[in-house]
């Protein structure tokens, strides 16, 4: 069963990096996740004030500096790890082109590691605005728990 997910969360990710590279979309997915990125951010305060209020003698809640530098760090991340992929894509198309192989993409990599951190910064939206308090739908529930299953079982 859990083979049987993995394989079609790939076949998912290839066809959308697939439909995404012949239609060019690699600027306008970046242009989304860096908007994402900042909607997550400023999204991630406000649940930490909100939970603040609800936990007042908690130093636990609320905001957080270290936190905070932390979530930038790791959109700093995010970003090197699209550079590393976009070079990825490059120094291949570079390659294939130099020994005259057939090689039309010119974004495989830098594509599929944009969309993935685009969709984890869509996850960590939802999550924020479950923290903040609005009730999700019943299907955006399921997803996320699954998921967040997902992404503690393969980081273990």
């Amino acid at each position: 069963m859990r083979k049987k997910r993995v394989v079609e969360e790939i076949i998912i990710m290839i066809t959308g990096v697939w439909i995404s590279d012949k239609l060019r979309l690699l600027l306008p997915i970046l242009s989304l996740l860096t908007l994402l990125m900042l909607i997550d951010y400023l999204s991630g305060m406000l649940a930490a004030k909100k939970e603040a209020f609800d936990h007042p003698y908690s130093k636990k809640y609320g905001w957080n500096s270290k936190r905070g530098v932390l979530g930038i760090y790791k959109k700093v991340g995010y970003i090197l790890t699209i550079f590393v992929g976009l070079s990825i894509d490059f120094i291949i198309y570079k390659f294939t082109e130099e020994i005259d192989l057939p090689y039309h993409s010119k974004t495989i990599f830098g594509l599929l590691v944009t969309l993935w951190f685009t969709l984890n910064e869509i996850i960590s939206i939802l999550e924020n605005v479950g923290r903040m308090g609005v009730t999700l739908p019943q299907f955006l529930q399921k997803v996320l728990s699954e998921l967040k299953k997902d992404i503690e079982n393969n980081i273990k």
